[in-house]
């Protein structure tokens, strides 16, 4: 698992003294977490602080348990230099991924190595049952590690719908519509927690660790399943938006008769795209019986007119949304998710088709590599940073006191 992706910048000269020692610190730990074990030397060097700021610097993380020596440099010849890493079992980290049937959990050290996993069937049919599935799922996971549920420092847990001011709204998830959610996690976990769209979360999985390769920007990626979201990634950074709500695609209006949404007049752009609307295209063009999303587009592949029918109603108004997307933020690629939109090879070329009789503008549309582990991974990725900012802040905190 790759480190997460933190920017490491020359403190400036001009600050207190005390802020400046707290800035060499926490550089030099996010160093050894990004580039891995470095001498003493070798940091001097490649951060362009003196020896004895380095020496002084470390002797400060290593006592607060933040940074360990590993041993000495294996040399033929002169005096063998001290190696030093960044300590990741100074706490841990868990990642908790909510959907509709599912509740997985990731416990890792601050170093982003998997210490324990879980996947249990989401039966709640209220917040506090949540609440006692994700306490019991998390507690259950760190015991199988070795760890207490103190030794995690911070919980991230990836949810459906808008994040509006830390809480949610997914109108597809009972009980995700309640207030306090976050608060009533926090207060069962005892720990540190951030409530996170699952979609800016699959983003940022597979903008690390997938198609996204660490190199595109923007990154978008678009989530078509039971919902409809999407991701964006800005200079390697999520983009949220001033409350949380960036990406809440599925509320776009579009033409139509009909609402779920309350105050909302005419058909919002997620019951155009979402599972059900896949499934409404292909009984409007005379499919029956029993039918899913997979259904569709299975029989779409075999040849049915009307699958394909189903399918080409479906490419027209993703290529609705992908014109705007387009069109504001001109990705180069855009990859594309779940249940609907892995579908690529039935979509993408109707989708381009209609695109170029549309907009001028043109992206590449891939599909995900990791699939349903992409929020799982993001949310790690994610919570491992938040878990190092908090464990940082404590303990030199403390040691300042």
């Amino acid at each position: 698992m790759p480190s997460s992706h933190l920017s490491v910048s020359k403190p400036s000269a001009a600050v207190a003294p005390s802020l400046l020692r707290a800035m060499n610190q926490r550089y030099l730990l996010d160093w050894l977490y990004t580039y891995g074990p470095a001498t003493r030397p070798q940091l001097a060097k490649d951060s362009g602080l003196s020896q004895p700021t380095v020496f002084s610097t470390l002797s400060d993380l290593e006592q607060a348990g933040l940074v360990r020596p590993l041993g000495p440099t294996d040399r033929a010849s002169g005096r063998p230099a001290l190696i030093y890493e960044a300590d990741p079992s100074a706490r841990a980290v868990a990642a908790v991924d909510i959907s509709r049937d599912r509740v997985r959990i990731v416990v890792a050290d601050l170093a982003g190595t998997e210490l324990g996993t879980s996947d249990v069937r989401n039966t709640a049919r209220s917040v506090d049952s949540l609440v006692r599935i994700v306490y019991n799922a998390v507690t259950a996971v760190a015991s199988g590690a070795g760890l207490l549920l103190s030794d995690i420092i911070h919980t991230i847990v990836a949810s459906p719908g808008p994040q509006f001011m830390g809480d949610a709204y997914a109108a597809q998830f009972r009980g995700w519509q309640r207030p306090k959610l976050a608060e009533s996690l926090r207060e069962s976990l005892g720990t540190s927690l951030t409530l996170e769209n699952n979609v800016n979360l699959a983003a940022l999985g597979e903008f690390t660790e997938g198609a996204g390769e660490n190199r595109f920007s923007p990154f978008v990626y678009l989530y078509i399943d039971t919902g409809v979201g999407l991701g964006l990634i800005v200079d390697g950074q999520l983009y949220r938006g001033a409350t949380g709500a960036e990406g809440e695609v599925g509320f776009l209006p579009m033409p139509g008769a009909g609402s779920d949404f309350p105050g909302m007049r005419g058909r919002t752009l997620e019951e155009s795209l979402a599972a059900d609307a896949v499934v409404e295209y292909a009984r409007a063009e005379g499919m029956t019986g029993s039918l899913s999303v997979e259904a569709v587009f299975e029989a779409a592949r075999k040849g049915s007119k009307e699958a394909l029918s189903a399918v080409d109603r479906e490419a027209n108004a993703i290529a609705y949304l992908l014109a705007g997307v387009c069109a504001f933020l001109d990705p180069e690629v855009i990859v594309m998710g779940g249940g609907v939109g892995r579908n690529l090879d039935l979509l993408s070329p109707r989708i381009l088709e209609r695109l170029a009789a549309m907009t001028p503008f043109k992206a590449r549309l891939v599909p995900g590599h990791i699939g349903q582990a992409a929020t799982i991974r993001g949310a790690l990725v994610r919570g491992v940073g938040l878990a190092r900012e908090d464990v940082f802040t404590s303990r030199i905190s403390a040691r300042s006191e």
